[in-house]
């Protein structure tokens, strides 16, 4: 038996590979399906089988596309809410599977495991080695048991607005909670996500665990009350990205296949302009320090790094062109980071350099100005400033410049009309990286008089400064 695991950074997401006698399933394959055709030719398998665990809403699901590209078999959840369960599933022949059914990858036995909570339809499959045993080694549990956690039960209800569906998905994870009480404690566990998926709120970091292990430590695991547990889970959940609601549509209906799809073009730097003039989105790609020293007014910018996804989710429209300034050596990575999450209108990019061709053709550029802790402090004091956090509401409560609103980066946005028109408005976050996004957002809002703290929160502690912590008097939105 060979078992291999896929991670995306990007994503917190983690898909698996099994292979057995030249056959090979694959779980919840991410939207990028070469590197699981160039590993199963690696180890001599050919993919037979594709398999998911639930409707995803954090990722667009590369399984149609590993279907076609292979010719293997989909086999997709057949239980839970009606509206939401695979609407491709019959038009593409797939095996839909139910409670108890199993299949078979060379030796080696799949059976599914009915598990909602996190989703109505979701599934888990457990594996038996059945060249060596005649019980499961492991369970593939998605996002129903992570290393930590469980998976949240109000996604539903937050990201596609399915009225009052949390509490009753919060006892229904309860309940396979207990049921997998009941399992023996040697069985592995091979969860979906890691740190810093939005799918559940105190995921760890180790790739894998056991079952017993969970069971002494995870804290879905130590509250036995189901009111309790109810009130535990749904306590705290952090906001979903806006982008979620999209992916879990595109998931639902069956994601478009790229088969071959060609990079997108470079395009002239004379071309740039004309395109922030008709009301279209660039997204520079640069760190925020690069586009703070000089950018083209009307440009957005979301860093290619590892939240890259996370904010173009939340702020990119997905019936629009997209178009990206990013180096050359990046431009496969950011067109593919962005169809992961269904952004597949990426239309064209332009080079960094085209910012210098463009200051150099006589625009001026724009620039994002720094204000210290001291400064904004002084500032504060003298009601010369609006001071916005855009940290996470978690974040805040947890501490905060006294007196300063919550508006989360994600939501920013949506509050532009409460800015003020007669002062300077200075962002922050913990660190300094959010609120250079969040000042792009503004200025390409038309918000000109816009400020970054520098260091953010952090430095503002550090320095001794007055901070207040839970909710003041009068809240923030």
């Amino acid at each position: 038996m060979i078992l291999k695991r896929f991670y995306d950074e990007n994503l917190a997401q983690a898909s698996y590979m099994v292979g057995d006698a030249g056959e090979a399933l694959v779980i919840d394959p991410a939207r990028d399906v070469q590197p699981y055709v160039d590993a199963a030719a690696a180890e001599g398998l050919r993919i037979t089988r594709v398999a998911e665990t639930h409707v995803h809403a954090d990722f667009v699901s590369g399984a149609r596309e590993l279907a076609a590209r292979t010719g293997a078999r989909l086999h997709l959840s057949a239980e839970g809410d009606a509206r939401w369960r695979y609407m491709y599933a019959s038009r593409d022949g797939a095996v839909e599977m139910r409670d108890g059914d199993t299949f078979q990858v060379g030796r080696i036995r799949v059976r599914a495991i009915h598990t909602p909570g996190h989703t109505p339809e979701h599934l888990c499959f457990a594996v038996t080695d059945t060249a060596q045993a005649d019980r499961p080694m492991g369970i593939f549990t998605g996002d129903f048991v992570f290393v930590g956690d469980v998976g949240r039960p109000d996604l539903l209800e937050k990201a596609v607005h399915v009225a009052g569906s949390a509490q009753g998905a919060a006892r229904d994870l309860f309940r396979n909670v207990e049921r997998f009480r009941a399992l023996p404690d040697y069985l592995q566990l091979w969860p979906g996500h890691g740190a810093g998926s939005a799918c559940g709120k105190a995921l760890g970091a180790v790739p894998q665990t056991t079952l017993g292990y969970e069971k002494l430590f995870n804290r879905a695991f130590q509250v036995t009350d189901e009111d309790a547990f109810v009130e535990m889970v749904l306590a705290g959940q952090p906001d979903p990205p806006r982008y979620f609601a999209e992916v879990k549509r595109i998931n639902r209906n069956g994601p478009p296949v790229l088969g071959d799809a060609p990079r997108p073009p470079r395009l002239d730097d004379a071309r740039l302009q004309p395109r922030l003039d008709a009301g279209e989105m660039v997204i520079d790609t640069r760190t925020t320090a690069e586009f703070g020293a000089g950018f083209v007014p009307g440009t957005l910018n979301f860093p290619l790094n590892k939240s890259f996804v996370t904010w173009a989710g939340w702020h990119v429209p997905y019936d629009a062109a997209i178009y990206l300034v990013v180096a050359e050596a990046r431009v496969d990575e950011a067109v593919r980071a962005l169809r992961s999450i269904g952004v597949d209108r990426v239309e064209g990019w332009f080079d960094t350099a085209t910012v210098d061709a463009w200051t150099a053709a006589g625009g001026e550029p724009g620039t994002i100005a720094h204000a210290t802790t001291d400064e904004v402090a002084a500032m504060l004091e003298r009601g010369e400033v609006e001071v916005i956090d855009v940290r996470r509401p978690e974040e805040w409560e947890a501490g905060h410049v006294p007196g300063v609103r919550n508006v989360p980066l994600g939501r920013l946005a949506e509050h532009l009309d409460e800015l003020p028109s007669d002062r300077p408005v200075v962002l922050h976050c913990q660190g300094g990286g959010r609120s250079g996004i969040a000042a792009s957002v503004l200025r390409a809002h038309g918000v000109r008089d816009v400020l970054n703290m520098t260091g953010g929160f952090g430095k503002w502690q550090a320095s001794g400064l007055p901070v207040e912590h839970g909710a003041p008097e009068h809240a923030p939105d």
